[in-house]
């Protein structure tokens, strides 16, 4: 694993303006200091996106994602931290060094460059070349309607073989252990030769637009029919989706993805108007799948199957991601996953082809969610007309719900199962609540576990105490965009009693950034405590200052409203301890003249204590 120092994030930081990088996804509009643009990452008319070019910050108050720089190229370009520190040290022009294991940037980027030069070959062999093989690729594409501009859209290729690539990319100065690295390129009995032949070729990107790898459709007959590039330092078939590139904008207009199973389907969808489509590369979808998707499809994922004997042994797979994540009880992590079958053994293609685009976007339209399917496809193995046909078809349906058996979604479900197969509604809840949950492929990480847990913990606070915790982030995003005023403020922060965890946990993590460099900007502090706590890049950048206030004048009636809340609960337990039967008469003196001093403090507080954007003469 390589490691990039702090010095070279920080200066990665100070060459990136955060404005130009948020206004290349989204127009922005300046208001007074900030600018605002609508989120790129959800569906909006209204812009709620803030975008603070002084502290280096940007926040939606619209879906509440925030963070800085790195956090938003994370976010929107699919990378890893690191990668997005490369990501934005390449276009600002800063050299970086980085140490420890793994493959180096710089072996990564000639890899990147290799994959770029093969793409590029192979298009022109397509185009260009005159020979038989050429000629019958170019047959092929044509008979599925990508004839045209399509084969340049998409820089489909095609495979010569025979040693073509290898010698080209030895021109090019390319050493045979890279471009065998790349996967472009296989040892044979002590030669290298090129991994592809006499096929069509469909260059696979990242989510960025950059080539990492390979698909080859054989032509004619021959197997396999269709060769992916196996894994690289570039490509990991989990991860990657095919046109994901060319669709996350789509998806994110419409909060809609569509998942299809191969390179034809996403081509034809997308050429056809339907641009929120991708594919999965030779595997199931995966969790890193779903979760990269739900980045830019807020409201729901589609997965659509072929109607022939391999989609639905696809569609019986996709029943692996079953888990809380589908449930209501996610609240905003909730993922809609849904799901349909195209008709007449039809793959998409297909059926764009003969009932067009408009019937498909109604098929995707009512898709049912992949619970509701499930069960649908179970049922219908049974002769539900017999007693012992409905009890296997109960079993087995009411099997799916159990990785979520303790959620009222599940619960609704088993109550219809049980209406549908003639089954009590009280045994139908029993058998849920009886049944073993699976450990499933798309189990959730922990950290979403908590999360969800601790958004269940908050529903169940009054008001008084959301009020609390609403207070303590606010006053924790005011001293982090102002790091000067957290340093004078770290007493506070060391005696105040946090009501919220997420609160206590950030206020530590600030100090003890603080500590280690008391010059810390504030997109630093807000990068430094979400790398150990990920939630904390919403709660620190959503403090807007209100109209008439000073953040000064702000931070200190925060720090007033959390102190006399501590000294509300102070006399609170003091009246509770003098009340108690065990206090001794000696104990009931003291703690009666702590608490007369404690109120006095209470009441000299309440006496001058207003919001900061009130005039004097205005009541509290």
């Amino acid at each position: 694993m390589s490691f990039i120092s702090d010095d070279d994030i920080q200066r990665v930081r100070e060459a990136t303006d955060i404005v130009q990088i948020i206004g290349e996804r989204a127009p922005v509009r300046q208001k007074g200091r900030d600018f605002w643009c609508c989120c790129p990452f959800h569906n909006e008319k209204t812009p709620s996106c803030k975008i603070d070019p002084a502290t280096q910050l940007w926040h939606c108050f619209g879906c509440g994602e925030g963070g800085d720089v790195f956090g938003f190229v994370m976010k929107s370009e699919d990378l890893s931290f690191p990668e997005a520190v490369r990501y934005l040290a390449e276009r600002a022009h800063v050299e970086i060094q980085e140490s420890g294991g793994g493959v180096s940037s710089s072996e990564k980027g000639r890899l990147r460059e290799i994959c770029a030069s093969t793409c590029e070959f192979y298009h022109m062999q397509l185009m260009r070349n005159p020979s038989s093989g050429a000629s019958e690729a170019r047959s092929y594409l044509a008979s599925r309607g990508f004839g045209g501009e399509v084969p340049k859209r998409w820089k489909l290729g095609f495979a010569p073989g025979r040693g073509a690539l290898v010698n080209h990319l030895s021109k090019q100065g390319f050493k045979f252990d890279e471009m065998i690295k790349a996967n472009v390129a296989v040892e044979r009995s002590g030669r290298v030769s090129d991994r592809f032949y006499d096929r069509v070729m469909f260059p696979i990107f990242d989510a960025q637009g950059e080539c990492i790898a390979f698909g080859g459709r054989v032509i004619g007959d021959g197997e396999p029919k269709y060769l992916n590039s196996q894994e690289t330092p570039l490509f990991h078939k989990s991860n990657v989706l095919y046109g994901l590139n060319k669709a996350k904008a789509s998806m994110t207009a419409t909060g809609t993805a569509i998942v299809v199973e191969g390179y034809t389907d996403v081509i034809a969808l997308h050429e056809s108007g339907i641009a929120n489509a991708v594919a999965t590369l030779g595997t199931a979808l995966t969790i890193q799948h779903i979760r990269q998707l739900s980045r830019h499809a807020s409201k729901r994922i589609v997965y659509l199957f072929d109607g022939d004997a391999a989609g639905q042994r696809a569609a019986d797979r996709a029943l692996e991601f079953i888990d809380q994540d589908m449930t209501p009880e996610a609240g905003k992590t909730q993922i809609e996953l849904c799901a349909v079958t195209l008709p007449d053994n039809l793959d998409p293609a297909e059926f764009v082809a003969r009932d067009g685009a408009k019937a498909l976007q109604g098929l995707v339209a009512e898709a049912k969610p992949l619970l509701l399917y499930g069960i649908d496809r179970r049922l219908a193995k049974y002769d539900l007309a017999s007693p012992e046909g409905r009890t296997r078809a109960f079993a087995d349906a009411l099997s799916i719900l159990a990785p979520i058996k303790n959620s009222l979604l599940a619960k609704d479900y088993a109550i219809q199962l049980a209406g549908r197969l003639q089954v009590r509604e009280a045994d139908a809840l029993a058998a849920l609540a009886e049944l073993k949950p699976l450990r499933r492929v798309a189990q959730v990480e922990q950290l979403d576990a908590t999360q969800n847990g601790q958004s269940q913990e908050r529903r169940k606070l009054n008001e008084s105490q959301k009020s609390r915790i609403r207070t303590e982030r606010t006053l924790l995003a005011l001293l982090v965009q102002d790091p000067s005023s957290a340093l004078e403020s770290a007493d506070v922060l060391v005696s105040t009693t946090w009501h919220d965890g997420i609160a206590e946990r950030i206020s530590r993590k600030l100090l003890d950034l603080l500590s280690d460099d008391p010059q810390a900007s504030a997109a630093s502090l807000v990068s430094g405590i979400a790398s150990t706590i990920p939630e904390s890049a919403r709660i620190l950048t959503s403090v807007q200052v209100p109209e008439g206030a000073k953040p000064h004048d702000w931070r200190n009636y925060l720090i007033e409203e959390l102190q006399i809340g501590d000294l509300e609960e102070s006399v609170v337990s003091m009246n509770a301890t003098l009340r108690a039967k065990d206090t001794s008469a000696e104990d009931q003196e003291l703690i009666f003249h702590t608490l007369v001093d404690v109120q006095n403090q209470l009441n000299a507080k309440r006496a001058n204590h207003q919001p900061p954007w009130l005039a004097p003469n205005e009541a509290r």
